[in-house]
C-alpha cells in the first residue's frame, strides 16, 4: 500500500499520543496507538505498512526531545510548542523525524511535501505555509 497512507496513519497515532500518553506505560500506549491506526485503515494490509507505522511512531517518540528542540528553535520569538495547533505540531514532528532521525531518512523535498499535504488535510488554511516555512528552515 501507499507509503503516504501509512505516513498518515503514523501522524494520527502521534496525534493521539500527544493527548493520551502515560510515560509509565510508554510501550503499551505506543503499541495501542499504532494498532488503532492500523486497524482503522482497511487499505493498510501488509506487515510492511505496520512495520513502517510502528518504526515511525516509536522513532519519533524516542527522538522527541531533539525534534521538539529543532522545531522550537525555528518558531517566532515567544512561541512555544504548546501554542501550536496539535495537528501542526505532530506533522512537524513526523517530518523532522523522517528527515533527520529515521534509519533511512527521506529527502527533504519529499518529507516537506508529504508534511504540507497532511497540513492541508488536517490543519487550518494557513497550516501548509506554516509547516513549509518551519521545515525549510530546519532542513538547511
Amino acid at each position: 500500500m501507499s507509503r503516504t497512507l501509512a505516513r498518515e496513519a503514523a501522524f494520527k497515532a502521534l496525534f493521539q499520543l500527544d493527548f493520551n500518553f502515560e510515560e509509565a506505560e510508554r510501550e503499551a500506549c505506543e503499541n495501542l496507538a499504532v494498532e488503532t491506526m492500523y486497524d482503522d485503515e482497511p487499505r493498510l494490509t501488509s506487515k510492511k505498512d505496520l512495520a513502517f507505522i510502528d518504526a515511525t511512531v516509536k522513532g519519533t517518540r524516542v527522538h522527541l526531545p531533539q525534534i521538539d528542540e529543532l522545531i522550537v528553535t525555528h518558531l517566532k520569538q515567544g512561541w512555544h510548542l504548546s501554542r501550536l495547533m496539535a495537528a501542526d505540531r505532530n506533522i512537524l514532528r513526523l517530518a523532522v523525524y523522517e528527515m533527520k532521525f529515521a534509519e533511512d531518512p527521506l529527502p527533504k523535498n519529499i518529507a516537506i511535501n508529504e508534511a504540507i499535504e497532511l497540513a492541508k488535510k488536517y490543519g487550518t488554511d494557513d497550516s501548509g505555509r506554516f509547516v513549509n516555512g518551519i521545515l525549510e528552515a530546519i532542513s538547511r
